[in-house]
């Protein structure tokens, strides 16, 4: 799944990301509710999800700096992963 727009578009009050399937390759756009955003301590356990609405299989990918201010901007829900 990639994000594919370089800011998120408003339509009312719902943020809307274009997004496609890593396993289907299906293109659509996504309300923000159907993310999830998972902050880690590094690069590696810094990933966002969601689940394909064309085949229903789960995708995560990697979420860089931009990616995490994106996705926190449009209020994407977001699990803060702790070590120790």
């Amino acid at each position: 799944m990639t994000i594919t727009t370089a800011r998120p578009t408003r339509a009312a009050t719902t943020v809307v990301f274009k997004a496609a399937c890593p396993h289907c390759r299906g293109r659509f756009e996504l309300a923000s509710d159907a993310f999830r955003l998972a902050i880690g301590a590094s690069r590696r356990t810094t990933f966002y999800s969601f689940t394909c609405p064309d085949c229903g299989r789960a995708a995560r990918r990697p979420a860089g700096e931009r990616i995490v201010e994106l996705l926190t901007g449009g209020g994407v829900r977001t699990l803060r992963l702790h070590t120790g």
